[in-house]
């Protein structure tokens, strides 16, 4: 059972000692990565596309399934050619969108 105020565990290693361990930092080459082609998506980026994307999905959708679900009860029933398509839509101007960004990026 160790005392109080004395040490226990390894001691450090001395000047000498440590050289042993050290790695041969000079043997080793640096990496050297090909120059990206593309420039990296920022942060902000990929904020602005997202809040855009969901923003614009959501009021095309939402019009679109309020205006044909309006339709639908007033027993018009040519409005289920809005409600239908209205979530696939909303996404698919996510995908333009992100599309856009992407084209922006390869200019």
């Amino acid at each position: 059972m160790p005392r109080a105020g004395r040490t226990t565990g390894v001691r450090p290693l001395s000047r000498k000692e440590a050289r042993l361990y050290r790695p041969a930092t000079r043997l080793v080459k640096p990496l050297r990565l090909p120059l990206l082609r593309f420039p990296m998506v920022t942060r902000a980026e990929i904020l602005v596309l997202g809040l855009t994307a969901g923003v614009m999905g959501s009021l095309v959708g939402g019009l679109m399934l309020g205006i044909g679900l309006g339709l639908v009860v007033n027993n018009v029933h040519a409005g289920w050619v809005l409600v239908l398509p209205a979530a696939p839509i909303g996404g698919g101007i996510g995908y333009l969108l992100a599309r856009r960004l992407a084209r922006q990026l390869e200019e």
